[in-house]
């Protein structure tokens, strides 16, 4: 790992793994997903993916909630700590965030102070989170689009981004495990 990675755990740890152990578990995993799945990636890009995946659900320390919206909440930090600036925005964006913050009404915020990237990183992030579980188990991604829905319930909030944004997350999956086995992905 390079002191980017491992500078984006010691963080991730820290906010994490005392006061929200069972996230820690699923950034744990995602993180160890996205090093699996590096080869997806420009070799320059690598390091990046993998220190947005340690860090992309560090909104959700308790310490660091100002909208309530997670994503948003943990680019804004990462950006007030000077921390990489294209991976602030990647941890803002991870996930399809901009049709849960459509959802939120933050859509125009998080629009206005980061930018939304469209790329091999930005694919292979949403893999590694959306195939894998809360307690850090692999799913394939529509199981785990269930497995969201199922834990939040048909009338949340959560549940009603998960069903805009899953034709979007599936085509990152699908490009992402393209560009593993060597085929050409699709345009984004």
């Amino acid at each position: 790992m390079s002191a980017l990675t491992d500078t984006a755990r010691d963080i991730a740890r820290g906010k994490l793994e005392a006061v929200l152990p069972r996230r820690w578990s699923h950034v744990q995993a995602v993180a160890a997903k996205a090093r699996s799945v590096a080869a997806a990636v420009p070799d320059e890009d690598r390091d990046v993916l993998v220190a947005a995946a340690w860090l992309h659900d560090v909104g959700y320390s308790p310490d660091l909630v100002d909208t309530g919206f997670h994503s948003l909440d943990g680019g804004r930090w990462l950006r007030r700590q000077r921390f990489d600036d294209r991976i602030a925005a990647l941890v803002a964006h991870h996930s399809c965030a901009w049709l849960e913050a459509e959802e939120r009404g933050l859509d125009a915020a998080l629009a206005d102070e980061f930018p939304r990237e469209e790329s091999a990183v930005a694919d292979a992030l949403c893999f590694s989170d959306m195939t894998t579980g809360p307690d850090g188990q692999d799913f394939e991604v529509l199981e785990r689009l269930a497995e969201i829905r199922s834990r939040y319930g048909p009338d949340h909030l959560v549940t009603r981004f998960i069903i805009r944004a899953e034709p979007a997350m599936v085509a990152a999956v699908q490009r992402t495990q393209s560009r593993l086995s060597g085929r050409v992905p699709q345009p984004m």
